[in-house]
């Protein structure tokens, strides 16, 4: 059997048996009272009841777009600010040195604590949450696309200078091959930090959007709709990410 199809089927088994000690719980005594279990972790028949309810009626989907628009603005922002400075930094190691402990300094500041700050300069809107998963992606993108563009072997590049390439030719033949793979291993992480930081902005004020969702169900202790809200964020990242692995792969077939 291939092996692909046999991972597959241990990924979807490990679901599987998850769910299935999650039904345990919540509707026997084999790990206790299942009330309790119940109250605190839901039960899967009806989170999943709750999901097919939003997706029947359509109310999910304008939430969905919402989360979607943040999360791709955070991301598409982010990504490409940081290819550019990571790409900068890494050719100017005087500029690097100058600007490398603000640079640390920025890195180390909670995105938790940014959030009100972004609420209160852009507003409850789109922007505040586009804002705070930019934070989030660039400097994930950045430093691994400055580490990509260092790790260039100064072998090649002699060889590539002795062949009389220019900083252009260098650029596209030695430089962007070299932290390609640097730079989408960063984006596989980034875009689910981009959604994060989108859904954390939402979930402390907004009006709309999947953190919207999960901050109402939490407060009227609707433990349903926040597991129903959670799910439908995994299954929303999984989506994006194999986007993601299918435009490494056609980008990047050269690896092989």
């Amino acid at each position: 059997m291939n092996n692909k199809i046999v991972l597959l089927i241990l990924q979807v088994l490990v679901a599987v048996i998850g769910i299935a000690l999650w039904h345990l719980a919540s509707t026997t005594t084999l790990f206790g009272s299942p009330k309790t279990v119940a109250f605190f972790f839901g039960e899967p028949l009806s989170v999943w009841r709750r999901i097919v309810e939003w997706f029947t009626d359509g109310s999910i989907w304008y939430h969905l777009w919402i989360t979607l628009a943040e999360s791709a603005l955070a991301f598409l922002s982010g990504a490409l600010g940081g290819v550019i400075l990571g790409f900068w930094f890494a050719r100017q190691p005087v500029v690097a040195a100058i600007f490398d402990p603000y640079v640390k300094a920025a890195n180390a500041l909670p995105r938790v604590v940014l959030a009100p700050i972004f609420a209160l300069w852009f507003g409850l809107g789109i922007w505040s949450k586009v804002a705070l998963g930019f934070t989030l992606v660039f400097f994930i993108v950045f430093f691994n696309v400055y580490q990509g563009v260092k790790e260039v072997s100064p072998a090649v590049l002699s060889n590539a200078r002795m062949l009389g390439m220019n900083e252009r030719q260098l650029l596209r033949h030695v430089y962007l091959p070299s932290a390609m793979s640097w730079v989408f291993s960063s984006l596989h992480t980034s875009v689910g930090f981009a959604v994060v930081g989108a859904v954390v902005g939402e979930y402390l004020g907004s009006s709309a959007g999947l953190g919207y969702l999960i901050q109402q169900a939490e407060g009227v202790f609707d433990v349903t709709g926040v597991f129903a809200g959670m799910f439908v964020l995994m299954a929303f990242v999984l989506i994006v990410d194999w986007l993601m692995t299918a435009v490494e792969r056609r980008l990047l077939v050269w690896r092989g």
